[in-house]
Protein backbone atom coordinates (compact mmCIF):
# COMPACT_ATOMS: atom_id res chain seq x y z
CA UNK A 1 0.00 0.00 0.00
CA UNK A 2 1.16 3.52 -0.74
CA UNK A 3 3.41 5.00 1.92
CA UNK A 4 4.53 8.58 2.49
CA UNK A 5 7.39 9.96 4.52
CA UNK A 6 6.92 13.29 6.22
CA UNK A 7 7.89 15.61 9.04
CA UNK A 8 5.89 16.55 12.10
CA UNK A 9 5.34 20.32 12.15
CA UNK A 10 3.32 20.66 15.35
CA UNK A 11 -0.25 20.64 16.64
CA UNK A 12 -3.19 22.99 16.20
CA UNK A 13 -6.96 22.77 16.02
CA UNK A 14 -9.58 23.21 13.34
CA UNK A 15 -13.35 23.52 13.43
CA UNK A 16 -15.76 21.07 11.84
CA UNK A 17 -18.87 22.28 10.00
CA UNK A 18 -20.97 21.75 13.13
CA UNK A 19 -18.54 23.85 15.21
CA UNK A 20 -16.80 20.91 16.89
CA UNK A 21 -13.16 21.59 17.74
CA UNK A 22 -10.83 18.92 16.32
CA UNK A 23 -7.22 18.73 17.61
CA UNK A 24 -4.90 17.91 14.71
CA UNK A 25 -1.22 17.29 14.05
CA UNK A 26 0.20 19.19 11.08
CA UNK A 27 2.44 16.96 8.96
CA UNK A 28 4.47 17.99 5.92
CA UNK A 29 4.08 14.77 3.94
CA UNK A 30 6.06 14.00 0.81
CA UNK A 31 6.33 14.08 -2.04
CA UNK A 32 8.41 10.90 -2.20
CA UNK A 33 10.06 9.55 -5.35
CA UNK A 34 10.23 5.87 -6.25
CA UNK A 35 13.94 5.04 -6.34
CA UNK A 36 13.76 1.28 -6.88
CA UNK A 37 11.16 -1.40 -7.49
CA UNK A 38 12.27 -4.71 -5.97
CA UNK A 39 10.91 -8.06 -7.13
CA UNK A 40 11.20 -11.67 -6.02
CA UNK A 41 13.19 -12.52 -9.16
CA UNK A 42 15.86 -9.85 -8.66
CA UNK A 43 15.92 -9.20 -4.90
CA UNK A 44 14.12 -12.13 -3.30
CA UNK A 45 11.11 -10.11 -2.18
CA UNK A 46 8.63 -7.52 -3.45
CA UNK A 47 9.07 -3.94 -2.24
CA UNK A 48 9.04 -0.34 -3.37
CA UNK A 49 11.92 1.87 -2.25
CA UNK A 50 11.17 5.60 -1.95
CA UNK A 51 13.31 8.64 -1.19
CA UNK A 52 12.26 11.76 0.70
CA UNK A 53 13.67 15.27 1.11
CA UNK A 54 16.31 16.63 -1.26
CA UNK A 55 19.90 16.35 -0.09
CA UNK A 56 23.10 18.00 -1.29
CA UNK A 57 24.97 15.56 -3.60
CA UNK A 58 28.21 15.93 -1.63
CA UNK A 59 26.50 14.60 1.49
CA UNK A 60 25.94 11.08 0.14
CA UNK A 61 28.61 8.48 -0.63
CA UNK A 62 29.41 7.36 -4.17
CA UNK A 63 27.43 4.08 -4.15
CA UNK A 64 24.31 5.89 -2.96
CA UNK A 65 24.87 8.74 -5.43
CA UNK A 66 25.06 6.17 -8.22
CA UNK A 67 21.88 4.53 -6.93
CA UNK A 68 20.01 7.84 -7.21
CA UNK A 69 21.55 8.64 -10.60
CA UNK A 70 20.44 5.27 -11.98
CA UNK A 71 16.90 6.01 -10.86
CA UNK A 72 17.01 9.48 -12.41
CA UNK A 73 15.99 11.21 -9.18
CA UNK A 74 17.86 13.77 -7.12
CA UNK A 75 19.80 12.74 -4.04
CA UNK A 76 17.54 12.22 -1.04
CA UNK A 77 18.08 12.40 2.71
CA UNK A 78 15.84 9.50 3.69
CA UNK A 79 15.13 6.09 2.13
CA UNK A 80 12.36 3.70 3.09
CA UNK A 81 10.64 0.62 1.70
CA UNK A 82 7.06 -0.59 1.70
CA UNK A 83 5.29 -3.63 0.38
CA UNK A 84 3.02 -2.85 -2.56
CA UNK A 85 -0.64 -3.73 -2.26
CA UNK A 86 -2.37 -6.28 -4.41
CA UNK A 87 -2.68 -5.01 -7.97
CA UNK A 88 -0.55 -1.90 -7.34
CA UNK A 89 2.18 -1.12 -9.86
CA UNK A 90 4.99 1.42 -9.55
CA UNK A 91 7.66 2.80 -11.85
CA UNK A 92 11.06 4.24 -11.00
CA UNK A 93 10.86 8.02 -10.86
CA UNK A 94 7.14 8.03 -9.99
CA UNK A 95 6.07 10.44 -7.27
CA UNK A 96 3.69 9.65 -4.41
CA UNK A 97 2.03 12.72 -2.92
CA UNK A 98 -0.68 13.81 -0.51
CA UNK A 99 -3.11 13.66 -3.44
CA UNK A 100 -2.95 9.84 -3.32
CA UNK A 101 -4.68 9.87 0.08
CA UNK A 102 -8.34 10.70 0.69
CA UNK A 103 -9.76 12.89 3.43
CA UNK A 104 -11.56 10.84 6.06
CA UNK A 105 -9.46 7.71 5.56
CA UNK A 106 -7.71 6.06 8.49
CA UNK A 107 -3.93 6.01 8.70
CA UNK A 108 -1.16 4.22 10.58
CA UNK A 109 1.60 6.66 11.52
CA UNK A 110 5.03 5.47 12.68
CA UNK A 111 7.63 7.69 14.33
CA UNK A 112 10.34 7.78 16.99
CA UNK A 113 9.03 8.79 20.40
CA UNK A 114 10.62 11.61 22.40
CA UNK A 115 13.68 10.62 24.38
CA UNK A 116 13.32 11.07 28.15
CA UNK A 117 16.84 10.08 29.16
CA UNK A 118 17.49 7.87 32.17
CA UNK A 119 14.40 7.66 34.38
CA UNK A 120 13.42 5.86 37.55
CA UNK A 121 11.03 2.94 37.81
CA UNK A 122 8.08 5.15 38.85
CA UNK A 123 8.12 7.37 35.76
CA UNK A 124 9.35 4.65 33.39
CA UNK A 125 7.01 1.83 34.42
CA UNK A 126 4.35 3.49 36.55
CA UNK A 127 5.32 1.70 39.77
CA UNK A 128 3.90 2.83 43.12
CA UNK A 129 6.05 4.80 45.53
CA UNK A 130 6.79 3.82 49.10
CA UNK A 131 5.37 5.51 52.21
CA UNK A 132 6.22 9.20 52.51
CA UNK A 133 6.06 9.34 56.31
CA UNK A 134 8.95 10.58 58.42
CA UNK A 135 11.81 8.10 58.62
CA UNK A 136 10.81 6.14 55.53
CA UNK A 137 13.81 4.99 53.51
CA UNK A 138 11.69 3.63 50.66
CA UNK A 139 10.06 6.53 48.82
CA UNK A 140 10.97 6.20 45.16
CA UNK A 141 13.28 3.18 45.22
CA UNK A 142 12.75 0.17 42.99
CA UNK A 143 11.95 -2.23 45.82
CA UNK A 144 12.64 -5.97 45.83
CA UNK A 145 14.16 -7.23 42.58
CA UNK A 146 14.36 -10.99 43.21
CA UNK A 147 11.44 -13.34 43.77
CA UNK A 148 12.16 -14.50 47.32
CA UNK A 149 15.13 -16.72 48.17
CA UNK A 150 14.79 -18.85 45.05
CA UNK A 151 16.34 -18.64 42.46
CA UNK A 152 18.54 -16.00 44.18
CA UNK A 153 18.91 -13.92 41.05
CA UNK A 154 17.11 -11.21 39.11
CA UNK A 155 15.08 -12.45 36.15
CA UNK A 156 15.77 -11.11 32.68
CA UNK A 157 13.37 -8.38 31.62
CA UNK A 158 12.86 -7.10 35.14
CA UNK A 159 11.33 -3.63 35.13
CA UNK A 160 13.97 -1.27 36.49
CA UNK A 161 15.31 2.27 36.03
CA UNK A 162 16.95 2.95 32.67
CA UNK A 163 16.68 4.70 29.33
CA UNK A 164 13.17 5.84 28.52
CA UNK A 165 11.72 6.91 25.19
CA UNK A 166 13.28 7.12 21.73
CA UNK A 167 11.42 3.99 20.63
CA UNK A 168 9.72 3.24 17.34
CA UNK A 169 6.00 3.79 17.98
CA UNK A 170 3.02 3.30 15.66
CA UNK A 171 -0.39 4.87 16.27
CA UNK A 172 -3.16 3.11 14.39
CA UNK A 173 -6.42 4.24 12.83
CA UNK A 174 -5.89 7.99 13.10
CA UNK A 175 -8.09 9.98 10.73
CA UNK A 176 -6.86 12.23 7.93
CA UNK A 177 -9.11 15.20 8.62
CA UNK A 178 -7.88 17.50 5.86
CA UNK A 179 -5.17 17.72 3.22
CA UNK A 180 -3.62 20.74 1.51
CA UNK A 181 -2.25 19.33 -1.72
CA UNK A 182 -0.61 22.56 -2.92
CA UNK A 183 1.48 22.69 0.28
CA UNK A 184 1.97 18.92 0.83
CA UNK A 185 0.26 19.20 4.21
CA UNK A 186 -1.80 16.62 6.09
CA UNK A 187 -3.94 17.44 9.12
CA UNK A 188 -4.21 14.25 11.16
CA UNK A 189 -6.64 13.98 14.06
CA UNK A 190 -4.96 13.64 17.45
CA UNK A 191 -1.30 13.21 18.35
CA UNK A 192 1.41 11.27 16.53
CA UNK A 193 4.75 10.05 17.92
CA UNK A 194 7.90 12.14 18.07
CA UNK A 195 9.21 15.64 18.39
CA UNK A 196 8.65 18.57 16.06
CA UNK A 197 10.65 17.96 12.90
CA UNK A 198 10.71 14.22 13.52
CA UNK A 199 10.46 11.80 10.60
CA UNK A 200 7.13 9.98 10.15
CA UNK A 201 6.02 7.07 8.01
CA UNK A 202 2.39 7.40 6.91
CA UNK A 203 0.37 4.64 5.29
CA UNK A 204 -3.28 3.55 5.05
CA UNK A 205 -4.46 1.72 8.17
CA UNK A 206 -4.01 -2.04 8.09
CA UNK A 207 -6.86 -2.66 10.56
CA UNK A 208 -10.18 -0.89 10.93
CA UNK A 209 -10.18 0.70 7.49
CA UNK A 210 -13.66 1.60 6.30
CA UNK A 211 -14.51 -0.39 3.22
Amino acid sequence: MKTLLGKKIGMTQIFAEDGTVIPVTVVEAGPVAVVQVKTVETDGYDAVQVGYEDQKPQRVNKPLAGHYAKAGVGTKKYLAEFKPGEGETYEVGQEITVADFEEGMKLDVTGTSKGKGTQGNIKRHGHRRGPMSHGSKHKRLAGALAAGTYPSRVFKGNKAPGRMGRDTVTVQNVVLVKKLEDRNIMLIKGAVPGRKGGLLKIRPAVKGQDK
